[in-house]
């Protein structure tokens, strides 16, 4: 990944330079592509020409589409112009283009014009567009005029693009240089084909400026510049600043973690930042189906799989071989490793009117101050865990039965402000998020959101209130109810798209927690949802980007049936179902402890010995200690202990100390070979039962 942000870009090359297969690469991540393929179909009995073009199709994922523009050179601009923010195009390639535009069957046209209207197409776009174009300016000049016409042609029609692409690469043998804008990649990206080359962060629509990547100073998406200063504006608020990012704090100095085993992914790979991070000159976009990674599609079976084979005894891990599945998806290896960094977010941040109802004034605040201060449940399991805790001020929400909780333009500070949490965090070598949320009301804003995404009734999806004596504040809970009830009637009319439903239900911290997964998934940091904020930011964030949920891990429901219902729609099985009750984050973190084992186990045990791992006879038996007896001669025996007692029950007389060996020539009597222990007691006579466990004589 470069350092600047694209929407479009041209890729320039020689033959069998690697352009196409470039190109291919920049968008293998996007869900759906438009193949545009601009080349003529050729002569029938040109089975050169028709063997480039089966290699190239046969290079297509079958989830891309083709289409064809080969018979109309005025049609590509039409094509590319009508294409939509959520498309991804792919032009292979322009050579083909100006060779329609130029052949006789096409005249008369005018040349010059139709670049024109492509080039104006290129820069008004609002898809996704790379196109993929021959660098003939490097060769000699053509003897024939139509060699010149056609290299004349091109060369324009490549200055044109290029000039209103945002960015432009040069694959030169497989390498890529990137022309526009100048720079140097600070971020490999990872080699797909024959080429390995850094790709800029897409920018939005019609955004072209350049923009520093994450991880270097200045940029809107990284979470502090090395001085401390905050970060740019971004959309809606130009001109002020994003606001500084809170301290990271360590509630107990946690053991260092333990070295990754050889095979392990790096930490490069971890916190990569992907192409599709949406950047431009003004700040972070957040848009409805952006482009994130997804978890590795083969490394998750593979790792259940591979349980199989393990020297485990019994049945297995049981359901946390869903644990290995998902570490191993989302680092990527079959053999995943236990999460060593964890961080864990605490958003804190109060909902005003009746959806904090029953809520003792103040009593968020102070949970946050007392985690601040390494104190309380959440601090002390983060520290059992060697876990960082950050605590988050959110946006104070306002009643949502009266009116919108935020406006528009703070739900987009709050998700901006989100994702740069995640980037800090995977800055700083985190491989685990845990999710936590503290303040007044946020179960019932998670309940009016899940009620306006998956359709629920507030009653079924809002837990019972509870007061600080312990019992249960039924009526509180009937005013949370109404809350809802009157939110969705006043705005039954309203859009359902996902920054609305942020706006006029869902708050600060929920808006918050939705850039955090966002910026986890585009970071490749998988998350621990705890609690209904988790999962109601889980349930808004599949409009924006349906990846971010095959990131997430639900330990435990809680008891909580809003949770439940959205784990449902989320596709998320929770593993465990401990009731605890102790805040959110809380059971995700006395959770961790037995996920890590899971994975330590999955890691460090060998192959079972029938399908080749070590055999039993390596582990040879234990000599006795001491060094025994060395003579020949036959061993001396027990002597018999003498009887002391008068009395009707045999006693064992105390042992004389032991010599060097027997000093008495007469035969020395032997202890009787004890029976064999039955159901019941053993007895010497008739009427003598002696314990089990007693010897007799």
């Amino acid at each position: 990944m470069s350092v600047d942000g694209w929407n479009t870009l041209l890729v320039l090359g020689g033959i069998r330079s690697g352009k196409s297969e470039f190109a291919e690469s920049v968008v293998a991540d996007a869900p759906t592509v438009r193949y545009v393929a601009t080349a003529p179909a050729g002569d029938p009995e040109d089975t050169e020409w028709a063997t480039r073009l089966a290699a190239h199709r046969a290079r297509r994922p079958g989830s891309w589409t083709t289409e064809e523009t080969a018979a109309d050179p005025g049609r590509l601009a039409e094509v590319i112009a009508a294409a939509g923010p959520n498309e991804t195009l792919l032009v292979d390639d322009l050579g083909g283009w100006v060779t329609v535009l130029l052949d006789p069957a096409h005249q008369p046209a005018d040349d010059t014009a139709t670049i024109a209207e492509l080039a104006a197409a290129v820069r008004a776009s609002a898809a996704r567009l790379v196109l993929v174009s021959p660098e003939v300016g490097l060769s000699l000049v053509p003897t024939t005029p139509l060699g010149r016409a056609f290299t004349d042609a091109l060369g324009a029609t490549n200055r044109a693009v290029a000039d209103a692409c945002d960015a432009v690469a040069l694959v030169v043998a497989g390498q890529t240089a990137w022309l526009k804008p100048a720079a140097t990649p600070t971020h490999p990206a990872t080699p797909v084909g024959p080429t390995q080359a850094d790709v800029p962060a897409q920018a939005g629509p019609g955004q072209g400026a350049a923009q520093p990547a994450p991880g270097q100073a200045g940029t809107p998406a990284q979470a502090l510049d090395q001085a401390g200063a905050p970060a740019q504006a971004g959309p809606g608020q130009a001109g002020a600043p994003d606001e500084p990012l809170p301290e990271v704090l360590t509630p107990a100095a946690p053991a260092a973690p333990a070295p990754a085993p050889a095979g392990a992914p790096g930490r490069a790979d971890w916190a990569a930042p992907t192409m599709a991070l949406p950047m431009v000159a003004t700040g972070l976009v957040i848009q409805p189906g952006m482009e994130l990674p997804m978890p590795d599609d083969y490394t998750g079976p593979q790792a259940v799989d591979r349980l199989v084979t393990l020297d485990i005894p019994g049945a297995g891990l049981g359901v946390l071989e869903q644990v290995v599945g998902f570490a191993a998806a989302t680092q990527g290896t079959a053999t995943p490793t236990p999460w060593g960094q964890v961080r864990v977010l605490l958003l804190h941040g109060d909902h005003e009117g009746g959806a904090s109802a029953g809520a003792t004034p103040g009593e968020s605040a102070r949970r946050a101050r007392q985690a601040r201060a390494g104190k309380g449940a959440l601090a002390r399991l983060a520290a059992e865990n060697g876990a960082s805790l950050q605590v988050v001020e959110t946006p104070t929400s306002a009643p949502i039965e009266e009116g919108p909780a935020l406006t528009g333009e703070r739900v987009e500070s709050a998700l901006r402000y989100g994702w740069r949490l995640a980037e800090q965090a995977a800055d700083a070598g985190v491989q685990l998020l845990v999710l936590a949320a503290c303040g007044a009301g946020t179960e019932t804003a998670a309940a009016a959101v899940l009620a306006a995404t998956a359709g629920a009734e507030p009653p079924a999806v809002l837990g019972r209130v509870m007061n600080e004596q312990g019992d249960y504040d039924d009526a509180a809970w009937m005013v949370r109810c109404a809350a809802v009830r009157d939110a969705l009637h006043r705005t039954r009319r309203s859009s359902r798209e996902a920054k609305d439903i942020l706006a006029e239900l869902g708050g600060g911290d929920v808006a918050v927690a939705t850039g955090v997964l966002l910026g986890a998934t585009a970071r490749r940091i998988p998350v621990l949802l705890d609690g209904p904020v988790g999962v109601a930011a889980g349930m808004v964030s599949r409009d924006l980007a349906g990846q971010a949920r095959h990131w997430c891990l639900l330990p435990d429901h809680g008891g909580r049936p809003g949770v439940r219902l959205a784990a449902d729609v989320l596709g998320l099985t929770p593993l465990l179902d401990l009731r605890l009750d102790l805040g959110e984050g809380a059971t995700a973190l006395a959770a961790l402890p037995l996920l890590r084992s899971a994975l330590t186990l999955a890691a460090g045990l060998p192959v079972h010995p029938s399908l080749g791992g070590g055999d039993d006879e390596d582990f040879a038996e234990p000599e006795p200690a001491g060094p025994g007896p060395t003579s020949t001669d036959p061993e001396p025996e027990f002597a018999e202990p003498e009887s002391t007692s008068t009395g009707s029950g045999p006693e064992f007389a105390e042992p004389e100390p032991a010599g060097p060996g027997p000093t008495s020539t007469d035969p020395q009597p032997e202890f009787a070979e004890p029976e064999p222990a039955g159901p019941g007691p053993t007895t010497i006579g008739p009427d003598e039962p002696v314990a089990p466990g007693r010897r007799a004589d």
